[in-house]
């Protein structure tokens, strides 16, 4: 076949070093383009990113060719240098190790756009470690509990 075609969809979320709340309304839109314009040229499709103080979700188009864990890692250094490059948080910023990545269809991307467009007015009535312990759970993703936050201080 002479093309090929794809359809992947991806929700990952990832988390400041120790859950600090250092991301700041003052310039966290542009640390979204940021976020967004580094998957974008990774031949992936940003189709929006969004997040609170503490942590971020981004749901993009994956290109098959980018494995998601590059994706990541290539993500989260550059926009960290970006961070601490312009001396945006008080001391050196880091994200946490690793993140959550998780696959949903054609039918289900209005719901998930709308939720993580949402995520100020959703972090009102939810923690971060309560909603990620639920994503683990309702897509049946075996963790041990004291292993998912073990990066505390």
């Amino acid at each position: 076949m002479p093309n090929t075609y794809y359809q992947i969809y991806i929700q990952v979320v990832f988390a400041v070093k120790y859950r600090e709340a250092v991301i700041d309304k003052e310039w966290k839109s542009k640390l979204l383009g940021v976020i967004g314009n580094l998957i974008n040229e990774t031949g992936c499709k940003t189709i929006i990113v969004n997040g609170v103080e503490d942590h971020i979700h981004c749901l993009i188009g994956l290109k098959p060719v980018i494995s998601i864990s590059e994706l990541m890692k290539s993500t989260k250094a550059k926009s960290s240098k970006y961070i601490n490059d312009h001396h945006l948080t008080n001391s050196r910023f880091e994200w946490q190790e690793g993140y959550g990545a998780f696959s949903y269809g054609q039918s289900q991307i209005d719901a998930v756009y709308k939720y993580i467009a949402n995520q100020e007015e959703h972090h009102k009535k939810q923690t971060f470690k309560e909603e990620y312990l639920q994503f683990l759970e309702k897509f049946k993703i075996p963790f041990d509990e004291k292993y998912v936050f073990n990066d505390l201080i």
